[in-house]
């Protein structure tokens, strides 16, 4: 199924000028400058901190000095029509906000059934990206870097790559943040990383399992790890059982990190909320 695109504007929504077949693919026709969110539905027409995107994206666009206040009214309106007229069901869905036309949101959505099941319970690899490849503002959840993030290749099995600083220290993922256990402790990056919508969860719940440091590992401290994972709005939480080669832990899914899966489970069925 193609991906549906719509331009909401003060009369409401409008075709959009070009189509795609994803949200991958529609990413080509997109500002790169600019900001925008990703999230999805989940028991068709039901969405997680929807409020807290849309913070996030208003306080992303302020970062690059546009002044943005969102109709969200409207706006929920708008994705539940999109998402009624396409007959998709469960849906993926990007908000997106221009610079030079704050005033016209783009809305795209693609069906989505969720991700392969293996990545959660066989984990995945990650490797680490040169320091060169960095985000300009990392705060902001911005269109330059899901532009520029297309363009940092990585071998085939690999899951994601992972962003350093110039001391090795661990910042986050390309579309996600990062975490690991080290040595009884949850750790992931205090700055110079996007905060995640997902993470505000993990935050919540993660210290009823370990305590939480938010202090970003070291490359040095990888083979000293017992689990790691990555968080994303529509993964949730993957476990991470390489990296750079080195294995993490026994090389699979961590009893800390499934105990957190299970508790993240069911904080968002708890708190679900319409469109």
């Amino acid at each position: 199924m193609p991906c549906m695109i719509s331009l909401l504007t003060a009369e409401g929504l409008q075709p959009a000028p070009y189509t795609a077949d994803s949200l991958a693919d529609a990413v080509q026709y997109e500002p790169h400058d600019g900001v925008y969110t990703l999230a999805n539905t989940f028991e068709r027409g039901k969405v997680l901190k929807l409020d807290a995107h849309l913070d996030r994206l208003e306080d992303s666009a302020v970062r690059i000095n546009v002044q943005l206040k969102i109709d969200r009214p409207a706006l929920r309106k708008a994705l539940h029509q999109m998402i009624e007229q396409s007959g998709y069901g469960d849906v993926r869905f990007r908000i997106t906000i221009p610079r030079d036309t704050p005033e016209q949101i783009i809305l795209s959505i693609e069906p989505f059934a969720g991700h392969p099941r293996e990545i959660y319970t066989t984990g995945v690899k990650c490797i680490t990206l040169p320091p060169k490849v960095v985000r300009a503002n990392p705060v902001a959840k911005t269109t330059s870097w899901m532009h520029d993030r297309d363009s940092v290749a990585v071998p085939e099995g690999i899951f994601t790559g992972l962003l350093l600083d110039e001391a090795g220290d661990i910042l986050e993922g390309t579309s996600s943040n990062f975490y690991a256990v080290l040595y009884d402790e949850f750790r992931t990056a205090g700055a110079g990383v996007l905060p995640g919508i997902a993470q505000q969860i993990i935050f919540q719940i993660a210290p009823n399992i370990l305590p939480l440091k938010r202090e970003a590992i070291n490359v040095k401290d990888i083979p000293h790890l017992s689990e790691a994972f990555i968080s994303g709005s529509s993964r949730g939480i993957v476990p991470v059982i390489e990296i750079d080669g080195i294995t993490v832990g026994e090389c699979k899914p961590g009893e800390a990190t499934k105990m957190l899966r299970q508790a993240y489970a069911e904080w968002l069925k708890a708190h679900l909320e319409t469109l």
